[in-house]
């Protein structure tokens, strides 16, 4: 999809009667494109805000009508960004609870209606812009007490396996997410998502870093090093709040991880997944990203 010129989004943002000195119009500087994990009706704001993509879930767009997704891409296309990164892929977010938890893991695991919802969400995904889709999605591959650990692997590998040819005709890579122990129970470290997708090795599963799940389990961000042909997404919030970054005192591990990511030369989006709101702080978190990855 063609990317929209610095000088059209300016254009966008003043036509929303926005300062241009109290907002920037790109967020975007060197390698990188920032977002914001959002629901859909934080879609305006992240273009208002200047971010260069939004981050919704796959569940929510999964599971609107057709009329409100047609009504939702009108929006976006009609927008100056689009949502280039979506995640919660077969479990909902917390503000959508009546939606399904599609399981992958377990005796209820049911590989073609796993198929059939893979194969509608992420056309869906492709009409928004989508390139990347992040799979943590806990509850859906939690595994249960009794259940075999090693049927449980193979159960994921068997997924993301039908999931990667349904991904490249709809040109996105699955992104692979550990998830803290404290939500799940399994790929709940850097180290094991990286061994997985080092197992599968296929062309379009990949894997992704959280730099507040990270931390939650006091993984070394050297992880982010050793896995760096792997990476294809970042997110990231303050990991003794879970609150939007803004201050390098904030955690001791900062400079670390951002001195590999710059070391690794990284390409990509670095989504702020946090507790707070686009529009109170945005402005401060992405001249806190620009600070430390200068």
């Amino acid at each position: 999809m063609r990317e929209t010129t610095g000088l059209s989004r300016r254009l966008f943002l003043v036509g929303l009667g926005m300062a241009a000195t109290a907002i920037p119009a790109l967020a975007r500087f060197g390698n990188y494109e920032f977002g914001a994990v959002k629901n859909t009706e934080d879609f305006d704001a992240a273009v208002k805000y200047g971010f260069d993509y939004h981050e919704p879930s796959v569940c929510e767009i999964a599971g609107m009508s057709e009329g409100e997704f047609q009504s939702f891409k009108k929006r976006v296309l009609a927008s100056p960004i689009r949502c280039k990164r979506l995640n919660f892929f077969t479990t909902p977010p917390p503000a959508f609870p009546n939606l399904p938890t599609l399981r992958v893991v377990g005796d209820e695991a049911n590989m073609a209606e796993l198929t059939k919802y893979v194969d509608r969400s992420l056309d869906r995904c492709r009409q928004l812009g989508a390139i990347i889709v992040v799979w943590g999605s806990g509850g859906s591959r939690n595994v249960a007490e009794g259940f075999s650990r090693d049927r449980a692997w193979q159960q994921i590998k068997a997924f993301l396996g039908m999931t990667d040819g349904i991904a490249r005709k709809n040109r996105i890579t699955v992104a692979v997410e550990p998830i803290t122990a404290k939500n799940c129970n399994i790929l709940t470290t850097g180290a094991e998502v990286f061994k997985l997708v080092n197992e599968v090795n296929l062309p379009n599963i990949r894997m992704m870093i959280d730099y507040y799940q990270m931390r939650s389990m006091n993984e070394d961000p050297d992880i982010v090093w050793q896995a760096r042909e792997r990476i294809v997404h970042l997110h990231f919030a303050n990991p003794n709040q879970g609150t939007w970054p803004k201050s390098p005192s904030e955690d001791s591990e900062y400079g670390h991880f951002f001195g590999l990511v710059k070391k690794m030369n990284y390409h990509g989006g670095i989504s702020i997944e946090a507790k707070g709101e686009i529009a109170q702080d945005a402005a401060g978190s992405l001249a806190f990203f620009r600070q430390e990855l200068a």
